[in-house]
């Protein structure tokens, strides 16, 4: 699966938030990380062995040149090359006692923000073995609506599998009910959705059950595939006909989860284009191609949550993991 970064066609384009995560540490101080959800993706998608164009600009100042440095170190591709004079983004990230994130962002007037729909679209057509594409998270923040949405709307009439993360920051917008019709405006144009538990709650579902919660918003949607996280729960896959569920057997020695289901989600994407065969990326979803692309979604998310931040695994290190620790797998009828 992996290739070398110079011979990698792109087969992916990334948009979405770049910025600093400047997260707590046990003695009360904060430290800056790279971060943001499609920056995250971007990075761990790269290293499962996938081409990747990151499509938002980035700031010339420090920590924009940083962010673009590791970017280019995990062979991601920039379509900005040339960094913009706005600021980045920040986020102050807060760990409770099981090191689960608390999020607040300062995002006016930031580099990763000055995109168009027309400027997306046209980096995409510049991609002639583009496949994929992906945004969601703070992408999909009501007062970006003119941006991301005929984006997703243009790239699906052009024939690209679009994916959505919806991974949801709700109390850092300033209108919920906008920000939630956004969401969903978005996730009718994917064939791929991602969704958490907290997620679905967050968008509405009365339902205590997640999994009847995700199975109901995959039958209003037009996606082929939605993937549901349930932390430390596992995850589930469900398509059309079936539905795959998928959990570590022993418990993990978390440190945070910061960027967890930004790397469940590169495993997963990774996965799906190691075994798309001929006939298509989503076509042949059977139990024995959910339940690996699964697996290894899972292993990736569970090598990222042992270290501190987000530090994606390679194909080969998940690989790895997913054969020394076999997981828990079940189906179940949809």
């Amino acid at each position: 699966m992996t290739a070398p970064f110079s011979t990698r066609t792109v087969r992916v384009a990334i948009a979405g938030e770049a910025l600093i995560d400047l997260i707590m540490r046990p003695d009360g101080a904060y430290e800056p990380c790279l971060g943001g959800a499609l920056y995250n993706l971007s990075r761990a998608l790269s290293r499962q062995g996938v081409g990747v164009v990151y499509l938002n600009p980035l700031s010339s100042d420090r920590f924009g040149r940083a962010l673009a440095q590791q970017l280019h170190d995990d062979g991601v591709h920039l379509a900005h090359e040339a960094l913009v004079q706005q600021v980045t983004s920040l986020a102050v990230v807060s760990l409770n006692a099981s090191g689960h994130p608390d999020y607040a962002f300062y995002r006016e007037g930031v580099a990763d923000r000055q995109v168009s729909a027309e400027g997306l679209n046209h980096a995409c057509a510049l991609q002639p073995d583009l496949q994929i594409i992906c945004t969601g998270a703070l992408a999909l923040d009501a007062r970006d609506a003119d941006v991301y949405v005929p984006w997703l709307q243009a790239q699906r009439q052009a024939g690209h599998c679009v994916v959505v993360d919806a991974n949801m920051r709700p109390s850092v917008m300033p209108d919920l009910a906008a920000y939630r019709a956004q969401v969903q405006m978005a996730l009718m144009e994917a064939h791929i959705i991602k969704v958490s538990d907290e997620d679905l709650s967050w968008l509405g579902y009365a339902s205590t059950d997640a999994l009847a919660s995700a199975r109901e918003l995959l039958d209003r949607s037009n996606a082929s595939l939605l993937a549901l996280t349930l932390g430390a729960d596992g995850a589930w896959l469900l398509t059309r006909d079936g539905q795959w569920s998928g959990k570590e057997a022993q418990a993990l020695s978390v440190v945070d989860t910061v960027g967890a289901g930004d790397s469940f989600l590169a495993g997963l994407l990774a996965a799906l284009l190691d075994s798309a065969g001929p006939v298509g990326l989503l076509h042949g979803l059977d139990a024995n191609r959910c339940t690996g692309v699964l697996r290894h979604a899972l292993s990736s998310a569970s090598l990222c949550v042992q270290q501190r931040g987000c530090v994606p695994p390679s194909w080969d290190e998940t690989l790895a993991w997913s054969q020394a620790h076999p997981a828990v797998t079940a189906a179940s009828a949809p």
